[in-house]
C-alpha cells in the first residue's frame, strides 16, 4: 500500500519518507517541484500543488495512507479525489493552536483549523499531530547569534516545551505503520518546559561562547518582526509569547508517552545544528 508523504522536501517529510523506505513501505514523495526532491532510492515522486487540484489524480493514483501538510487551499477537492481513489487514512501534521481560543480568527490556528475540520467532515480515518513549537524554530536567531548580534526579545521568559523535528517523524511514521494512533488528535511537545532565556543559554553552551538577551518593548518586537511575516501574524505570536510567560509550559504527548522512548531534547537539537549558528 503505497503512502503519499506531501511537503516531501520540508525537515519533517523528508525524515518520515526515510522512516517508511527503510521499514520497506511503499512511499511517494510529492512537492510543487518533484525536481528538486532528493529521495532514497525506490521512492516514487509526484507533482503535488495543494491549490491546483489537476495535480491531485496522478499523485493519488494507488495510494492508501496521506502524511497531509496543512494547506486549507484545495482540501475541499483533495478529499474528493483522496476518497475517489480509495485512501484509507491520513495523518495531518497540523498544531496545538486549534486549540486556543480565539483560534478560528487566529492566522496562525486557523489554517490548521480548517484543514482538520474538512477532513473530520470527509468521513475518511484521520489522525491528527498537532505539533507545538518546533526545536527548529530557533533558527531564526541564527543569523544574529551567527554575527555576535544579540537576540532582542519582548517576551524573553515566555516559556514553551520544543519539540525536535526528528520526534514529530517517528510519531509520524508510526501513526502511519501502525493501529494505536489511528483516528486519534494527539497535542505533541518536546519533554522540557523552556524560556527562551534558557533556549539561548543552552545555544551558548553548546557554542561555547556568550549570547546577550535584550529585552525590548512589544511595539519594537513587532517593528521588528513585521519586516520578515505579516502584521496579523505577529501580532498573534506575540500575544501568545505574552501570555506564555505565567509559568512552565505544559508537556503534553512525547515520544516517550507514545512510543516508550525518550523525547530528544533541546541540547540535542542544538548540538546536532550547531554549524548553523557559527555565521559561516
Amino acid at each position: 500500500m503505497t503512502v503519499l508523504i506531501t511537503g516531501a522536501r520540508g525537515k519533517v517529510g523528508r525524515a518520515v519518507t526515510s522512516r517508511l523506505r527503510a521499514a520497506g513501505r511503499p512511499v511517494r514523495a510529492a512537492s510543487a517541484d518533484p525536481a528538486r526532491l532528493t529521495v532514497p532510492a525506490g521512492v516514487e515522486v509526484a507533482e503535488l500543488v495543494l491549490d491546483r487540484p489537476e495535480t491531485f489524480p496522478a499523485a493519488l493514483d494507488g495510494v492508501r495512507e496521506v502524511f497531509l501538510y496543512p494547506e486549507p487551499g484545495g482540501i475541499d477537492a483533495f478529499v474528493e479525489t483522496a476518497r475517489a481513489a480509495g485512501v484509507e487514512h491520513i495523518v495531518l501534521l497540523s498544531s496545538s493552536s486549534v486549540l486556543a481560543p480565539g483560534a478560528e480568527t487566529d492566522p496562525l490556528a486557523s489554517h490548521s483549523l480548517r484543514v482538520e475540520r474538512a477532513l473530520a467532515a470527509s468521513g475518511l480515518p484521520c489522525t491528527f499531530l498537532r505539533a507545538d513549537a518546533f526545536a527548529s524554530n530557533a533558527l531564526g536567531w541564527s543569523h544574529p547569534i551567527g554575527q555576535g548580534q544579540p537576540i532582542r526579545l519582548a517576551y524573553p521568559d515566555a516559556h514553551i516545551a520544543p519539540i525536535h523535528p526528528e520526534d514529530i517523524a517517528d510519531i509520524a511514521a508510526e501513526a502511519l505503520t501502525g493501529a494505536a494512533l489511528k483516528g486519534r488528535a494527539v497535542t505533541l511537545t518536546g519533554g522540557q518546559s523552556l524560556t527562551f532565556r534558557e533556549q539561548l543559554a543552552v545555544l551558548a553552551g553548546v557554542l561555547d561562547r556568550d549570547i546577550t538577551v535584550e529585552t525590548i518593548t512589544h511595539a519594537e518586537a513587532e517593528q521588528q518582526m513585521s519586516r520578515f511575516m505579516p502584521a496579523p501574524m505577529v501580532r498573534s505570536l506575540l500575544a501568545l509569547w505574552a501570555a506564555a510567560c505565567a509559568g512552565p509550559a505544559p508537556i503534553a504527548e512525547t515520544t516517550h508517552t507514545l512510543l516508550g522512548r525518550p523525547a530528544r531534547t533541546f541540547h540535542q537539537w542544538a548540538t546536532e545544528n550547531a554549524a548553523a549558528f557559527t555565521g559561516r
